[in-house]
Order: structure tokens, then sequence, then C-alpha cells
């Protein structure tokens, strides 16, 4: 697998971004030879950083011969890069994210198609728009015209579709709202401090940042519907969103549903990754599943159906076979 040159690669990279290692082991002795495996994951505010963390535990102490590490990053967009540049062996994306950088369109024009292909869908994504509930007008995605808002880090998946919505609602997003590029434990901040008026966070739920913020009822929070926004944007992005209602009380003072939109959350490698690290990784993860689910409430939805689950993304070969050999229909 990965040689020296490579790992010191990787550390550089992680410095230089102020990555902190999730889920690593101690550095085996000098003349040991480990597969090393590197996992993309998030920032430490969303549900991508503790789900890879976990991951990287249970493949570190449950894989043979091998020592896995989450890797804070920007999410999807850093990860699709990763992956297909060949700094990182496991990413977490959006579908949607990754299908951009599939085609090599919006957030990845510039660079080009990335080389992708889907290890497992995982869950799917809450489009969170949160407003201050002071701005007693601001209850819509339409109303943030002229305010402040925070659209995600710059070239991640929730500042594309927070554009998206933005468009959708009949707003043009780069001269309609006045643009903040925040992760989702800076947008939260922010809207404590009421520095931003709302929030884009496409995430699990729930989200630590969120559910920490609306657990200190200051300010009260407003969860804007997207519903609308959903029905326009499937015109234009057909099998990309998906409904997803925001049960009642997922958050603290929440006391009703939010009906919204939703993305698929998935693991990407490489399409040219070793098909028997595909297979060891897979069989590693679905024969320890019941420690997966422990990681994170969003890990708790992982089966093997739903892992395979047919997207707009190509399976690698080898996890589409192991997938047939445990008897899932594809």
């Amino acid at each position: 697998m990965s040689n020296i040159l490579r790992i010191d690669r990787r550390s550089f990279l992680a410095l230089g971004a102020g990555a902190a290692a999730a889920g690593a082991l101690a550095t085996p002795a000098i003349g040991q030879s480990r597969q090393r495996l590197t996992i993309g994951t998030g920032g430490t505010g969303g549900v991508f950083f503790p789900y890879g963390g976990g991951l990287a535990r249970i493949l570190s102490e449950k894989m043979p011969n091998t020592q896995a590490t989450g890797q804070v990053t920007g999410g999807s967009v850093d990860n699709v890069k990763l992956i297909s540049q060949g700094d990182a062996d496991i990413g977490f994306s959006t579908l949607d994210s990754a299908y951009d950088g599939m085609m090599g369109i919006g957030a990845y024009a510039k660079e080009g198609k990335q080389d992708v292909a889907i290890l497992a869908v995982l869950y799917d994504s809450f489009l969170h728009v949160v407003a201050d509930s002071r701005i007693g007008e601001l209850t819509s995605v339409s109303a943030m015209k002229g305010r402040r808002v925070s659209v995600g880090s710059a070239g991640s998946s929730t500042e594309s579709i927070a554009d998206r919505v933005l468009e959708a609602a009949g707003l043009n997003p780069k001269t309609d709202v006045t643009r903040d590029n925040l992760g989702v434990a800076e947008s939260a901040g922010a809207l404590k401090d009421g520095k931003v008026a709302a929030f884009f966070w496409i995430g699990g739920v729930p989200t630590a940042a969120v559910r920490d913020l609306a657990t200190s009822g200051s300010p009260q929070l407003r969860f804007i519907p997207t519903g609308r926004e959903l029905a326009e944007m499937e015109k234009k992005f057909p099998g990309q969103y998906r409904p997803f209602n925001l049960q009642p009380n997922a958050y603290a003072g929440q006391a009703e549903g939010v009906a919204g939109l939703g993305v698929a959350n998935v693991l990407v490698v490489s399409s040219k990754a070793p098909a028997q690290q595909i297979t060891q990784v897979l069989t590693t993860i679905f024969d320890n599943l019941e420690q997966v689910h422990a990681v994170h409430p969003e890990a708790r939805r992982l089966t093997l159906q739903t892992a395979a689950a047919k997207t707009a993304v190509p399976f690698h070969p080898a996890a589409e076979a192991f997938y047939k050999s445990r008897g899932v229909k594809m």
C-alpha cells in the first residue's frame, strides 16, 4: 500500500489544514509493515468527523495488519479531491458532490473530472436552514434577500446546495445576500453572536454544533422549510435530492416538523483502489456492524441493503461484488 513518501505527504496536508487525527492508534514500531488507510472526514462540528473517526478505530482494531486514521477536512469536496489525487483512501461525501466530481462540474470545474467510485451508501443528510427566531419576518428562504447569511465553507457541498436553494427561491445567491463562508461550528457561533441572520448546513441529525446551539436557547432557533425549493431543484437536478422531513423535537425547542430536502451521504474510494483492499474494508465493516452502529446515531442506519442502494455514481467493482456475495440484489 502506502510508502513512506506518501505517508509524509499526508502528514504535511493534515498539518497544513490544521487537521487533527481522529481514531488513530499509536504508530507501530519501526520494522513493522502495516497497511495505512487515511479516511477523509469533515469539520469537527458535523457528523462525518465522529463517524469517520469511529470507522478508523474499528478498521484499526479489526482489519488485519492495518492502521486507519480519520483526517479533518473541509468535507465532501475536499474528500473527493483527496481521493482522486491519491492523498486519502476513503472519503465521506454527499452524493451530489460525488456526482459533480465524477462529471467535473460545479466545485470541480477547474480541476476537471475526479476519479471517484462508491464504497457504501450511508445515510441521508438534512439541509438545515437555521435562522434567528428574533427576526420575525425571516420565515422563508426568499426572505433572506438583503441579509447576511452563512452559506457553508467555500467550495463545500453545503455552499453548492445553498446556492441551488437560493436560486430555487428566486434569489441571486451572489448578489441578493451577503455571504459568509463558515463551517457549521463557526456558523452556529456567528448566529449566536448576531453576526449572521441565518445559516445553511447539510448534515446528519443531530448535528452536534446545531444541537448545542439549540440546547443553549440563545437565540431561539427557527428551522426554515425548503420543500417548495426542492420541487424547483428537482427540475434542474433530477435524482440528486429527495424529501426529508425533520421530525418534531429533533432539536431542543423545535416543537413542529419541518418539510425540507435531503441528500444521500456516501463513502467514496478511487476506482483504481485494489480490489482486495475494498473487500477487506467492507468485510470488516459489516462483520462488526454492531460496533459501527455505536459510533453515531446516523451510523445505526447502515445495513447491507441500504449500503448497496444504486446511485448516479457507480460502485467500485469490488464493492459491487462484495454486496452480491452477501446476497444483496443490485
